[in-house]
């Protein structure tokens, strides 16, 4: 067999795997390099076992609260070693199924660490391999502070899914999304959970409604969390973790989450040796995913932007369409959407308010409060839809839809089709939501920034 391949991707996460099928398809000759398992980050460590975890503690909130459904039920506890045992079946199946796409498509797997020897070349355990095109898809790592060393206590959300207890009280450094999906999960089990963030608002990224939303709620649930400040220490003895911030209080906890965001995976794997750009670690490409160097393609993780396996995917499925000269339309990134699967959940896309006023000058908002729709109250969950268009005109699009509630990701489908085919509110407004679904919120919210509002006041 030949060691010469069209293509060589370095990494079989979410990027790296889907280019692999995507070149596959096409009829390209296509290597994937791993040296742990395909999936990554994702299915392995991340968004898969997270949300798994998540759902446990959604079901053991239903059982507490059985009562307010008139059901009579209760929480006896958590069986941590059941609730893990679900979460891997979960994830075993879905890499049993990638396995097996991995054959289907005839791409060879390269197992080992790979590293690029030259602009055409990858290296795995002494043995060389040529790629008419290379895509660099190495991932992220969860990052800490300067000075902060993990171990003990000390621990990244890659050990906290595979903790086997619950901990009666947590402190979870960063209330981005890691951050605060953690401390909602912990916190249906039963654990004390005070978040510490050095930004002024959790979820930091998304529009301030939506942060104040999510705090509002936070709060009734009793996790505590410290905005705007920041942590300066951390001491441990065997039984406890001590943190300390910089207006000299202490918190002594059973752990410390860190959960500062994840660094890109590009160090000692030859790329500045081989004229790659690093910035920060990460590898900056053009819009069309170029390094700029040979035939080198960057995509997921280490590509600056939006860490989220949804955005690895169609970067691989981009990359691989134009080295197949298919001259695939350049991603949007705002177009991308993003989804923080607390409770309440937080989905949005497109511009926050903030964005499109510096992009438009004027803009129009519009908020629904999901107090007003039928399902929404079925599911006893409070929350809201805010629309921001680009402009005040009859002729200025949505551009942003942020949205906080219980089962919100699951509308995040129709809001990137509203923002990605520059819908108009009257556009949405035309089109029928079927009743009672939360689904009819997005068409209620069209409605009222069309000038029609149903059961609310625009």
């Amino acid at each position: 067999m030949s060691d010469t391949y069209d293509v060589i991707i370095l990494g079989a996460g979410s990027g790296g795997y889907a280019c692999a099928f995507r070149a596959a398809e096409l009829g390209l000759s296509v290597a994937l390099v791993e040296k742990d398992k395909v999936g990554g980050t994702c299915l392995h460590r991340g968004c898969i076992p997270t949300k798994a975890l998540l759902h446990a503690a959604e079901v053991a909130d239903s059982a507490r609260e059985g009562e307010q459904f008139g059901v009579k039920s209760s929480l006896s506890g958590i069986d941590m070693s059941g609730v893990n045992s679900y979460k891997d079946n979960v994830v075993a199946r879905l890499y049993k199924g990638l396995q097996g796409l991995v054959k289907a498509n005839k791409v060879t797997l390269i197992e080992g660490a790979g590293k690029l020897v030259g602009q055409d070349t990858v290296e795995v355990d002494g043995r060389r391999y040529q790629g008419r095109h290379v895509v660099l898809a190495s991932g992220s790592y969860s990052k800490t502070l300067p000075g902060l060393e993990l171990g003990g206590r000390v621990l990244t959300s890659t050990e906290a899914i595979n903790l086997d207890y619950v901990p009666e009280r947590v402190v979870v450094l960063g209330g981005g999304v890691i951050g605060v999906e953690f401390a909602s999960v912990w916190k249906s089990f039963g654990a004390e959970v005070t978040i510490v963030e050095a930004l002024p608002n959790l979820v930091p990224n998304e529009d301030e409604f939506l942060s104040k939303q999510l705090e509002r709620q936070f709060r009734k649930r009793k996790i505590a969390f410290k905005t705007g400040t920041k942590f300066t220490g951390v001491t441990q003895t065997s039984d406890s973790v001590t943190i300390s911030l910089e207006t000299g209080e202490q918190i002594e906890a059973d752990l410390l989450l860190v959960a500062v965001g994840r660094g890109p995976n590009t160090a000692d794997l030859g790329y500045e040796e081989n004229g790659i750009t690093l910035d920060r670690g990460f590898v900056p490409t053009n819009d069309r995913l170029h390094t700029g160097v040979g035939n080198i393609y960057a995509v997921g993780d280490i590509v600056p932007g939006l860490q989220l396996a949804h955005r690895g995917f169609q970067q691989g499925i981009f990359v691989a369409e134009e080295i197949a000269g298919l001259h695939p339309p350049v991603i949007d990134e705002k177009g991308i959407p993003r989804v923080t699967y607390c409770e309440p959940e937080v989905a949005s896309v497109g511009l926050t308010e903030a964005q499109a006023k510096e992009l438009y000058g004027e803009v129009r908002t519009m908020t629904y409060d999901l107090a007003g729709n039928g399902k929404s109250q079925i599911l006893k969950t409070a929350g809201a839809i805010k629309l921001v268009k680009g402009g005040t005109g009859d002729d200025a699009p949505v551009v942003g839809v942020h949205m906080i509630g219980t089962r919100m990701g699951e509308q995040v489908g129709e809001a990137q089709l509203i923002y990605n085919w520059e819908a108009l509110p009257d556009d949405v407004a035309n089109l029928i939501h079927a009743h009672p679904t939360q689904n009819e919120a997005l068409g209620e919210a069209h409605l009222a920034l069309a000038g029609k509002p149903l059961h609310s006041h625009s």
